[in-house]
């Protein structure tokens, strides 16, 4: 699966460690079922509640909210108070996007306190929703220890008391707030939201001001940060101060370049369009509370508390293109390819992240298996706006997968035609792809001078340091400039796992067989699992006379399904390990067998092998 191939435009880091995200009960399973059992799964055939329970757990483990909750409901009908259950419904109901049913719920559960954090914020949200403000802030009032809450409860109920009339109390509510370092850019932005939809822009101006220059803040939560430069550039240009609009842009390009939101925006300033702010009510307000958190808590090992903030947010502001996108961002890294088609689908055709939307889903249809289809959908991309350079990314991504590489080639030909005489600097990538595309089709004379172009692009970028420096190992020439560029990309990127096992190889290729043992070991520390670092490792254990854990790592990479054309030769060293060096000539010594270098991803695709 590709995990957001390009930039995770809308993710962030962490807020800081060890907050804790929330009290979301979990949910368990003894045996996660596979998906296809799971949708293959008849609920009509239950007819227990352990049954029903067991198997909603195993739905709900494996992320089949819609299953999950026709069987935590059947549960309910063999035993209608069990408390557990309802916890679970109610969280997978919402998980699913079912605020209203999810919203019954939470006030059933209202004073359960083993999800009182989240059905006090559904609670509030939905009263805000309603307009029902003065029930909305007798809701979410907190009093309790935890930082990320009392923040994110401050926040919401500033949101209330300004759609209750009470602007000025709003604003000093969030200026009262208590917190770490890392309150300041959520405080800022939404002061600054509110002073700007009441009016007040001396106000609103000296808070996004202050959340833009909050640079450790913009790192942490780049999409609050983003939101804020936004605002603050709109703010600008409807008081007629079109430089400082566009001051202010630029700043924002500074921390993410080629944001297409931003992009659009400056386009608009430029052209003396009147500008509206993003978020003008109250609900609106709320709703981008919980999509900013969401955002900052958006990493790995962190999915059920971001999609339950976002499915929340959604609810109040379904059109936000910025939440969908995310949404679907996260069904991607959940391998829900279908649900993430759904979540782009839905991003409305007049916003900047429309096109984002297109190519996100181009590129799951080709996970689904639909590559013709995918192929189709993302030519017609190309063609609509050849000047965009991520068209021609995600396209050749697709032929890559495929193994179509002279199509690539002639993709990427496109591309450098169309981007003109003068690339800059972040468009290496098309070069260093279409440097992949020759070097797959053996055509090394036309793939050397794109790896070349691209660093000198980008002369640090680790993942060409690696692939040419590797292939020049490889083929037993510029080896002294080839390893000295694998170590640079492992200075780099010390911990990428793969670029670890270029060292190591490389060092192997070379005859410094206890060299590669160490890097190829710590390769395998860094990408468990994976049958070509392991089949490496194997190489190198047999040359240093340690056999017996050569043959154990063969017989793990070949039970960890490497590609087709590797299964026999690992077979074969199994059988009879590998041949004797001093049988071999001088050249060949230096080398068992011709592999290909890995493969870099994309801009912001997860390393995987080729």
């Amino acid at each position: 699966m590709r995990h957001s191939l390009f930039i995770r435009l809308l993710s962030g880091a962490a807020i800081v460690a060890g907050v804790a995200l929330a009290g979301l009960p979990a949910a368990r399973a003894e045996e996660p079922a596979a998906a296809a059992e799971t949708e293959t799964f008849d609920p009509a055939v239950v007819d227990s509640f352990s049954g029903a329970f067991l198997a909603a757990r195993t739905a709900d483990v494996d992320k089949d909210y819609k299953t999950a909750i026709e069987l935590y409901r059947i549960a309910l009908q063999f035993d209608p108070t069990n408390t557990e259950v309802k916890e679970r419904l109610m969280i997978t109901l919402l998980l699913n996007g079912d605020f209203d049913e999810g919203v019954k719920l939470a006030e059933a559960l209202k004073d359960d306190p083993a999800v009182e954090r989240i059905t006090t914020v559904v609670r509030g949200m939905d009263a805000i929703r309603k307009r029902e403000y003065r029930t909305a802030e007798k809701i979410l009032v907190y009093s309790g220890p935890n930082d990320l809450d009392r923040m994110m409860n401050g926040l919401l109920l500033a949101w209330a008391k300004f759609g209750d009339g009470k602007a000025k109390q709003a604003l000093s509510g969030i200026s009262e707030l208590d917190g770490p370092d890392w309150f300041s850019i959520f405080k800022n932005y939404n002061a600054g939201a509110i002073a700007a939809a009441a009016g007040d822009k001396d106000t609103a101006r000296k808070r996004l001001n202050d959340a833009i220059l909050d640079r450790n803040g913009g790192s942490a939560a780049p999409d609050t940060f983003m939101r804020a430069v936004m605002a603050l550039a709109r703010l600008e240009a409807r008081e007629g101060n079109k430089q400082k609009a566009l001051d202010a842009i630029s700043v924002g390009e500074n921390l993410i370049n080629s944001y297409a939101p931003l992009k659009a925006l400056r386009d608009s300033i430029e052209k003396g369009e009147k500008q509206e702010q993003q978020v003008r009510t109250a609900t609106q307000g709320a709703a981008a509370v919980l999509f900013s958190i969401g955002g900052a808590l958006n990493r790995e090992g962190a999915e059920d508390i971001v999609s339950l903030y976002l499915q929340i947010s959604r609810a109040l502001d379904p059109d936000s293109a910025d939440t969908l996108v995310m949404l679907g961002g996260l069904a991607e890294t959940q391998e829900k390819p279908e649900q993430a088609i759904e979540f782009y689908r839905q991003v409305p055709e007049n916003s900047p992240m429309r096109r984002i939307s297109e190519l996100q889903l181009g590129l799951q249809l080709a996970d689904l298996g639909k590559v013709d289809e995918a192929k189709k959908h993302l030519k017609a991309l190309i063609d609509e706006d050849p000047k965009d350079m991520r068209s021609y990314l995600a396209y050749g991504s697709v032929l890559s997968d495929a193994k179509e590489y002279k199509e690539m080639g002639e993709v990427y030909d496109r591309a450098v035609d169309a981007m003109g005489n003068v690339p800059n600097r972040s468009q290496w990538t098309i070069y260093f792809q279409r440097g992949i595309a020759y070097e797959r089709q053996k055509k090394w004379d036309l793939a050397e001078p794109n790896f070349r172009k691209a660093l000198e692009l980008n002369p640090e970028q680790p993942q060409v340091l690696n692939y040419l420096g590797y292939s020049w190992v490889d083929m037993n020439t510029n080896l002294e400039e080839g390893l000295d560029m694998i170590r640079r990309a492992v200075s780099a990127k010390p911990d990428d796992g793969y670029i670890v096992d270029s060292l190591g190889w490389a060092y192997f290729r070379l005859g410094q067989y206890d060299d590669a043992v160490t890097e190829l070991e710590r390769a395998a520390e860094l990408r468990a699992g994976d049958p070509t670092i392991n089949d490496h490792l194997g190489d190198a254990y047999w040359r240093v006379g340690r056999k017996l854990e050569a043959t154990f790592q063969w017989n793990r990479a070949l039970g960890l399904k490497p590609e087709d054309a590797e299964i026999p030769k690992i077979k074969a060293k199994i059988e009879s390990g590998l041949p004797d060096e001093s049988n071999k000539p001088p050249a060949a010594a230096q080398a068992i067998e011709q592999k290909e270098p890995v493969k870099a991803p994309a801009p912001g695709e997860p390393d995987k092998k080729s």
